[in-house]
């Protein structure tokens, strides 16, 4: 079995790449994700939602294909026309596609010819990145392209761990990280803000999708932050406490799912509530760890038990704003432990906004006042998904270290549990 530790050195801030070698960068680590995994790994697909680890090389492929090379790429010459149907994921203005809970059947192509379709796309992406240093569209394109690639990162790591764990082997994939120390739970503590008319969104001016502008005054009350993400054992005195058992807790639609799934527990922890199911197979659970793959059903019930509420999400970028960008995100070794024990705080700061886990909001995912999605099959990265679904903020223990930032919006269905996602408290004042 291969290691990470074929991932490329140096990793520097791609501020200082050129857009090429920021493209190798950032192609490469794709790769280095699946190395430790065996053939058959590539092809399965666990759930509907989950995609095959094949899929996930094969679109992020297809997409600086069909938006850079085609378009912009002198005398380019498709890998293979058919790819057109397979790897296209849901952008409906560029034809049909096909169906997404049945990618775990496509048994072919190969993984060999998928490694093939990506050392073509490698080539030509290079030679025009190379031939077209200054060409603002090709290089905003390709922009957006990584990102966008980045996104299909964290969803490997995602997809990997709910895939193995529905093999009764409850098999690793890669060894846990030796030497993590697990600090003691400090008692968790509120940080007040005085609220007020202030700003949020990106301002354009780097990098940023298109569902985080444009940037807008809001109107924000007092309120305080918890100053720690909630830990596994917090949450398991709520379990204990006949959380999921009592109606009173939940949302309407949160108590008939629990109802009609049978939740007792967060997704990955055993029936004993004395481990759960991580990258490294099947763990201790430990108490000061930050709970983790909870849906916004169970994060806001938990929250109404602890006599307090979720923040939104501008009260979450408000604090941010504010906060250096750090945490337990994924490095380049991608030797980082599933999650991040806690470590002592004074209460006088907001922690671990960055890292651990995604942080569940009270906000629906809706647009920005003045928001417009792009014209063309891009106007449907994000702005078609505006219905039904919450916002997250903060990234993950697996959202790769230098793709967030404070206006970033995840956003994800509330039922939703298998990603990297737990919560913090808010509290009116």
């Amino acid at each position: 079995m291969a290691t990470a530790k074929t991932l490329p050195t140096g990793y520097p801030a791609h501020a200082l790449l050129s857009p090429a070698q920021r493209y190798s960068q950032v192609r490469a680590l794709s790769v280095a994700i699946c190395e430790p995994l065996q053939i058959e790994d590539y092809v399965v697909q666990s759930m509907p939602e989950a995609s095959p680890a094949k899929w996930h090389l094969a679109h992020t492929s297809w997409f600086f294909e069909k938006f850079l090379l085609k378009p912009h790429a002198r005398r380019y010459a498709s890998f293979d026309e058919r790819f057109d149907y397979l790897f296209n994921s849901y952008y409906q203005t560029l034809g049909p596609m096909h169906e997404r809970p049945n990618r775990g059947l496509l048994t072919r192509p190969t993984i060999a010819e998928v490694m093939r379709y990506r050392a073509h796309v490698d080539e030509h992406m290079q030679r025009l990145l190379e031939d077209e240093p200054e060409n603002f569209r090709i290089i905003e394109l390709a922009t957006l392209g990584l990102n966008h690639e980045q996104q299909h990162q964290e969803l490997m790591l995602t997809d990997i761990k709910h895939l193995f764990s529905r093999n009764p082997l409850l098999p690793a994939y890669r060894a846990a990280t030796p030497g993590v120390p697990s600090h003691p739970v400090d008692p968790l503590r509120f940080v007040t803000f005085d609220g007020g008319i202030e700003e949020i969104g990106a301002t354009g001016k780097h990098f940023c999708f298109d569902n985080e502008m444009p940037r807008h005054r809001v109107l924000t009350e007092a309120y305080a932050l918890a100053d720690r993400l909630v830990t596994n054992a917090e949450y398991a005195e709520f379990v204990r406490d006949g959380g999921y058992r009592r109606a009173d807790f939940w949302l309407s639609d949160g108590w008939s799912t629990v109802s009609n799934e049978g939740w007792t527990r967060p997704f990955y922890w055993n029936e004993s509530l004395d481990a759960e199911f991580t990258l490294a197979g099947m763990q201790s659970l430990d108490p000061a760890a930050p709970v983790c793959h909870l849906s916004y059903f169970e994060a806001d019930a938990f929250a109404r038990w602890s006599g307090a509420r979720l923040p939104t999400e501008a009260e979450w970028e408000l604090a941010a704003a504010r906060t250096r960008i750090e945490g337990n995100l994924l490095a380049r070794d991608l030797a980082a432990a599933p999650l991040h024990p806690q470590a002592a705080g004074n209460g006088e700061r907001v922690r671990q906004l960055f890292g651990d886990v995604w942080e569940w909001t009270a906000s629906s995912y809706l647009a920005y006042p003045g928001y417009r999605p792009a014209a063309g099959a891009l106007g449907e990265y994000n702005g078609k998904f505006m219905c039904n679904q919450f916002v997250l903020r903060g990234g993950s223990c697996v959202t790769p270290a230098d793709h967030v930032r404070a206006s970033y919006r995840n956003f994800f269905y509330p039922q939703a549990r298998w990603q990297f996602m737990g919560l913090r408290l808010a509290r009116d004042l």
